[in-house]
């Protein structure tokens, strides 16, 4: 059940609140609409449930406001407008990486693909489908996490009758398997053939909440629709003769050509027009909206359990219980969204090309260490290739999610939740290492295919420098990645990344008295000297290069951009309500 409470929106500037103290409820087994025509209240109304918009009242889901559940998408499904999502995903990933996130199965994008409809339509693209298969997208998005509530507004929106005809099947399914639908509609007469209950709204407030059967008998009116290029003389004959037979008719003028004629029928209304030889263009049968305010207001907004309407049994969709999700889901997800598209794996792929073709001209010229060769790092470069490849791809991990926001509701934007940050640290992590591993190994062997076995070795300090590569391609992941977390942009995130050896580094050496690796000489031995646990004299080699390596201006640029960057972060989330996941 939701249960709306007070609703109202805060008002901007000196306009009013555009949703005013709204009560109503919306029962489970049945589908409620919300009626409204274009600025009434509706899709605020929505957002203001979903704590998407500043306001104050509460909305109650099953007896909780939405930010007391541990895991929101597994008991609400939200559809507002179209699919978020990257338009080179594929249908099927989309829904898998929707799965991750809500803690189910991946098998339960398959199941709710085919209860859409859309189970052929697994390996087609976001970009390439039809109004109709997004919007059947979109419900399959909302069921994914086996939601007892759905809100949608208006998912019928530019859909054909046949297409908003299986969409309504679908909602009462989901209403007849014991489920909440709270459905945001424009059209009565849509209201009219899909609901259990209505509530109007007009001006931001509930002016009617009852049964289909009485909004549609109070709201909606049979006509005779007539166009004729003769229409003043015709509603005069019209008034003329079927007032004299039924009092009850009404002849109103709609302007131009367009008469409507209450009360009456097709064949009445043809009769009168062939007896007196007037031409007719139009004459059809319609239902005529009497508007918000021909509907008696309900001064107690309850609801009724005598709601009308039809339930649907070969609708219903298959819901298995499941477990509650676990700490592996973010990394999940975080997996998929990366490997879904191919972006991350064209700038890998680019950031390994420019390594080698570095290298190549600076074996060529033979007086470059060994260490610039493998990493491709000429002294002219703020930065190698590889890590500014980790660094865009960290970059990427957030300002995609930001861009194409998968896991937001209509247009709010990407939570900022430390759940999804530590899954995407830990993923940029594995990616960076990876990408700095391979493109040293690439560098290494085409290398000696071109130029010779002896054309490039292994350093004296190799374990201390894969130590010191490691940390500045994963650093540069992490600056990337927390940048554009905190600033919600990837070109954010790839400027922290070239800040950091143009302008931060400067800084650094600037402020350094002496060279700092003076200053850490010995600073090993002190470590073991001081240690409660003596630690073999062979590791000794190891710390020192660690120390060295920290105090390296880049090493002690990059850590102060990641303290800085992070710390910035925290503060944000901490600001805001913190939700671990999802």
């Amino acid at each position: 059940m939701i249960q709306a409470i007070g609703l109202t929106s805060a008002p901007r500037r000196s306009e009013p609140p555009a949703v005013e103290e709204l009560t109503f409820e919306a029962r489970p087994g049945h589908v409620t609409v919300l009626l409204g025509a274009d600025g009434a209240g509706k899709t605020t109304a929505l957002r203001l449930m979903l704590q998407l918009r500043p306001g104050r009242g509460v909305a109650l889901f099953e007896g909780r406001p939405l930010d007391h559940m541990a895991h929101p998408s597994r008991e609400v499904g939200v559809v507002l407008g179209d699919v978020p999502g990257h338009p080179a995903r594929t249908v099927g990933n989309h829904l898998r990486m929707l799965a991750a996130a809500a803690g189910v199965p991946t098998e339960r994008a398959d199941e709710v693909l085919g209860a859409v409809g859309l189970g052929g339509l697994a390996e087609q693209r976001l970009g390439s489908l039809s109004r109709g298969m997004d919007r059947r997208l979109g419900l399959a998005a909302a069921l994914i996490g086996d939601p007892h509530t759905l809100v949608l507004d208006e998912p019928t929106k530019g859909l054909s009758s046949r297409e908003a005809a299986c969409l309504h099947k679908l909602l009462r399914g989901h209403a007849a398997a014991s489920g909440t639908v709270l459905v945001a509609l424009d059209d009565p007469k849509e209201a009219a053939r899909f609901a259990d209950r209505v509530v109007t709204l007009d001006g931001g407030r509930v002016v009617a909440d009852q049964p289909v059967a009485e909004f549609a008998r109070t709201r909606l009116r049979p006509r005779v629709a007539v166009r004729s290029p003769h229409a003043a003389r015709l509603s005069a004959l019209l008034a003329d003769e079927i007032h004299s037979g039924n009092p009850a008719v009404e002849v109103v003028r709609e302007g131009g050509s367009r008469i409507s004629v209450y009360g009456s029928s097709c064949a009445d209304v043809g009769e009168v027009a062939f007896r007196h030889g007037v031409l007719v263009h139009q004459l059809a049968d319609e239902v005529a909206d009497m508007g918000p305010t021909a509907v008696p207001e309900q001064p107690d907004g309850g609801p009724d359990s005598a709601a009308g309407g039809h339930l649907l049994d070969d609708a219903t969709i298959p819901i298995p219980r499941m477990s509650p999700p676990g700490p592996v889901w973010p990394v999940r997800y975080e997996l998929r969204r990366a490997g879904g598209v191919r972006t991350g794996w064209l700038a890998a792929a680019a950031a390994l090309v420019a390594a080698l073709l570095v290298a190549l001209p600076l074996a060529r010229a033979g007086d470059t260490s060994a260490a610039r060769l493998l990493t491709g790092w000429p002294e002219e470069l703020p930065l190698p290739p590889a890590a500014f490849g980790a660094g865009l791809l960290g970059a990427l991990a957030f300002g995609q999610e930001f861009r194409y926001p998968a896991l937001a509701h209509g247009h709010s934007p990407v939570p900022r939740r430390l759940g999804l940050l530590a899954a995407k640290l830990l993923v940029c992590t594995v990616v960076a290492t990876v990408l700095g591993a391979v493109s040293v190994a690439v560098n290494g062997l085409v290398l000696r295919l071109v130029f010779g076995p002896g054309a490039v070795g292994l350093p004296p300090d190799w374990p201390v420098a894969a130590l010191g590569w490691t940390g500045l391609v994963m650093g540069c992941a992490w600056a990337g990645l927390l940048a554009a977390g905190l600033f919600r942009s990837t070109l954010m995130g790839l400027v922290a990344v070239l800040s950091v050896p143009m302008l931060v580094v400067p800084a650094v050496q600037h402020l350094l008295e002496r060279p700092a690796a003076h200053a850490f000489q010995g600073l090993s031995g002190l470590f073991r000297a001081g240690s409660l646990v003596q630690w073999p004299s062979g590791v000794d080699p190891w710390v020192s290069g660690a120390v060295r390596l920290g105090s390296q201006p880049v090493g002690q640029a990059l850590a102060l951009s990641l303290g800085a960057l992070l710390c910035a972060y925290l503060i944000v989330v901490l600001r805001g309500r913190t939700r671990w996941w999802p």
